[in-house]
């Protein structure tokens, strides 16, 4: 299993000017639905939006992992946002946030659910990785970035 299995180069944008933690998940939301028969973006932001009430999900270093289950998703699906500025997203390290990777799962997809979120973590945890996204102003080159990291390298 990879990371960019889930992500594709038209639910990546990069040098997003938003100035808010809901509009950065109305975003995120509105990118992962753009090609799903099944789930809306309303239905994604909810989903999205109920895990943050129980607990934020900017793991720090400037990066969100917000994530979701949804009872009518058929397929794991991601996106990935970097933003202009960073935005207050509660993370554990109180900085502000400027690179959010979303995903929402199917709703009984709980094992493969937690492996990803175990790959994100350790994909962020990688200064190196997070700094050349950072850099990163096109999609085709982040998307190809995600393809390549290694987990442990």
């Amino acid at each position: 299993m990879q990371l960019s299995d889930f992500l594709s180069v038209d639910r990546i944008v990069c040098d997003l000017d938003i100035q808010s933690k809901k509009r950065a998940l109305e975003q995120l939301s509105e990118l992962i639905a753009q090609d799903q028969d099944s789930i809306s973006a309303p239905e994604i932001f909810d989903s999205l939006l109920s895990r943050e009430r129980l607990g934020g999900t900017g793991i720090g270093f400037g990066v969100a992992i917000p994530h979701g289950r949804l009872k009518n998703s058929e397929h794991t699906t991601a996106a990935l946002i970097q933003l202009k500025h960073g935005v207050d997203f509660d993370a554990i390290d109180n900085q502000p946030v400027d690179l959010l990777f979303a995903l929402v799962v199917p709703e009984q997809a709980t094992d493969d659910h937690l492996k990803i979120l175990a790959l994100l973590a350790g994909m962020f945890q990688d200064a190196a990785m997070r700094n050349k996204l950072r850099e990163c102003h096109n999609p085709e080159t982040m998307l190809k970035l995600i393809r390549e990291w290694q987990p442990g390298h």
